[in-house]
């Protein structure tokens, strides 16, 4: 399978103190947030300008991949600009027949795979007629360079903290009912899976996998236990230091810097406790390297570049309830 042009999928973030509020109206529309809830993640932004850094990231990633590759590279996000709506209409007036679509998250699941394949969907229904074909890569959590750069973050970060530092992975948290969408707890294995996989690439044989970021209801269940809750429980039980590695995330979004480099390493400075935070693939040379590999796998029709870790791999399966869990537009293997 050949392509003549890449759309690198992402979220979106605001890139200026206008732009917040409109934002987060886009990303929770339909879901009845409260306007005290959106306030208060409002300040989130606010504290660092009203600029995500995601944007910005995903300009230099782009700067990367087209090092990496022999086609054009375009940029389209879900929630704020540039859309991919108006992306693929560019790519189609530019003549574009078929896209390689990869996208701002490693993982399968409802909001980090399926809604990315909505978007496809709805952006090549938006073009209208002559849209190209988008075709989006497969999850990556397994890729020899995701865990390369993920341990090589891990090492950097332990440098900088007492030895003996405990490693925590944290992920996006998810209500538990989502996690069971696209097949049983399919996100919260691959991030588990991804995590066994780094901490041994690491060095580590002991670890801990802790979830942030949660906003929903109290009463709705929740992926936990919350990273915050596991750094006090930590702390009183003696730990002197601890390395975060948000594995969950291949870019610093906000949750990152607010979640991880504000509140928590202010709770682990309360609590005495040396804290480090290791690095995202953000912009990294590898992360492109990684994206161009997967273009590879199709071009080529070999299977997919993998680690080697405990069988079987926690991947798509053909179908949940009859429901097909591979929605035309994606790639993703069947490895269920």
């Amino acid at each position: 399978m050949d392509f003549d042009a890449v759309l690198l999928l992402s979220f979106g973030g605001p890139e200026g103190p206008e732009q917040v509020r409109p934002f987060l109206e886009n990303v929770t529309r339909g879901r009845n947030v409260p306007p005290e809830r959106l306030d208060e993640v409002a300040g989130h932004y606010l504290h660092f300008g009203g600029v995500s850094p995601i944007n910005g990231i995903n300009r230099a990633l782009i700067t990367e991949l087209q090092t990496e590759l022999d086609v054009p590279v375009y940029f389209g996000n879900r929630n704020w600009e540039p859309y991919v709506e108006d992306t693929v209409k560019t790519m189609r007036d530019n003549g574009v027949r078929r896209a390689a679509v990869f996208t701002t998250s490693a993982w399968s699941g409802y909001s980090s795979c399926a809604q990315y394949v909505e978007d496809i969907a709805r952006a090549r229904v938006a073009a209208g007629s002559g849209v190209p074909e988008l075709v989006k890569l497969r999850p990556y959590f397994d890729h020899p360079l995701f865990v390369e750069m993920f341990a090589g973050a891990i090492a950097a970060a332990a440098d900088s903290v007492a030895a003996g530092a405990r490693l925590v992975f944290t992920a996006h948290s998810v209500p538990v009912a989502a996690d069971e969408r696209c097949g049983p707890r399919l996100y919260s294995r691959q991030v588990a899976y991804a995590a066994r996989l780094v901490a041994a690439a690491a060095g580590y044989a002991e670890y801990d996998l802790a979830w942030q970021s949660r906003s929903g209801p109290p009463q709705v269940p929740w992926l936990g236990p919350d990273v915050a809750d596991h750094l006090a429980a930590i702390a009183n039980a003696g730990a002197r230091a601890v390395v975060v590695c948000p594995v969950g995330f291949v870019a610093d979004h906000i949750e990152v810097v607010w979640d991880l480099d504000y509140e928590l390493r202010l709770q682990a400075e309360a609590a005495g406790l040396g804290f480090a935070r290791a690095a995202t693939p953000n912009a990294d040379r590898r992360f492109a390297r990684l994206a161009a590999d997967l273009i590879d796998e199709l071009r080529t029709g070999r299977g997919p570049t993998r680690i080697a870790g405990p069988d079987p791999v926690p991947g798509c399966l053909a179908s949940v309830n009859g429901t097909p869990c591979r929605p035309p537009h994606c790639a993703a293997p069947e490895c269920g």
